[in-house]
């Protein structure tokens, strides 16, 4: 007596070799999805960044990253919640090295438009941006031309003031960031100057302020040495000396018309911090 093959057992094969090919091509199709809203995503960041290298008057193009995935439905919309950009080498006003990083939120921009490079059509609901200035290009202002070396560090405002740090006590130490006046900071600028024809090093602690479009150096002290080993300097030589560090930096117009709104010293360079509401792309030139 013969035994019949089960007949589910070929039918079975080929329906798991079907649903093998089906995986198969959706994941081919899913990958190439995902390769062609890179693909376009890329060419709108690239779109953006030639634009804003013309409007900041740069060498190079400007880093864009349009964040958020799928870019695809973002395109169609025209709305995109976030798009970070970030240059170096921006000339303002006197300036010809300066560091610009801005997040754009709340952005609306039609594909249309974005594709043909028409970025004037670009509408920013919200800005922040910050703009660093080297010590290099602080060095290009007058009077701190007449310092050679120049170099600038961080360094707190109750030290400019009196030569010694603020103390522990709650009562009379503001300990929430949000209760200071972000407006000014402290900061310490050093370098050779020359007296009675010899080169020597001087500190200079100094408010560093922010008014309007404009950040000022305003000295308070000179010291010999630095913030470790003070050396006290006469108050002949003071009087002398002082005028050599106080500058204002003019900042002019800054990119996407910022309103600065605090001021932070690094050590090498001063950042300026600033935002602004529902703006467009074309006001990304700055002032020259």
């Amino acid at each position: 007596m013969t035994q019949d093959r089960p007949a589910s057992s070929g039918h079975g094969k080929r329906r798991g070799r079907r649903a093998r090919r089906i995986v198969i091509s959706l994941a081919v199709l899913v990958a190439v999805l995902v390769a062609a809203d890179f693909g376009l995503a890329a060419y709108a960041e690239h779109t953006v960044s030639q634009k804003a290298r013309e409007q900041l008057k740069l060498t190079d193009d400007p880093s864009v990253t349009i964040h958020g995935f799928p870019f695809t439905t973002q395109a169609i919309s025209g709305d995109y919640s976030h798009i970070s950009l970030s240059a170096s080498g921006v000339p303002i006003q006197e300036l010809r090295d300066v560091a610009v990083n801005a997040e754009l939120n709340d952005v609306t921009a039609p594909l249309s438009d974005l594709i043909h490079g028409n970025t004037d059509a670009i509408k920013i609901g919200q800005l922040q941006a910050q703009v660093t200035i080297k010590a290099s290009d602080i060095a290009r202002v007058d009077p701190l031309t007449k310092i050679e070396d120049l170099r600038i560090e961080p360094s707190s405002i109750e030290y400019v003031q009196t030569g010694q740090e603020a103390t522990d006590n709650s009562d009379s130490t503001a300990t929430n960031t949000e209760d200071q006046d972000k407006s000014k900071a402290g900061i310490r600028v050093s370098g050779d100057v020359q007296i009675a024809g010899q080169k020597i090093e001087i500190f200079c602690f100094a408010l560093i302020e922010l008014h309007g479009t404009s950040i000022d150096i305003v000295p308070q002290r000179l010291q010999y040495g630095n913030d470790k080993e003070t050396t006290v300097v006469p108050a002949a030589v003071q009087k002398a000396l002082l005028p050599n560090f106080k500058a204002s930096i003019d900042t002019g117009s800054l990119p996407f018309e910022v309103t600065p709104t605090a001021v932070q010293v690094n050590s090498g360079s001063v950042t300026i911090k600033g935002e602004a509401k529902n703006v467009t792309f074309s006001g990304a030139s700055s002032g020259r």
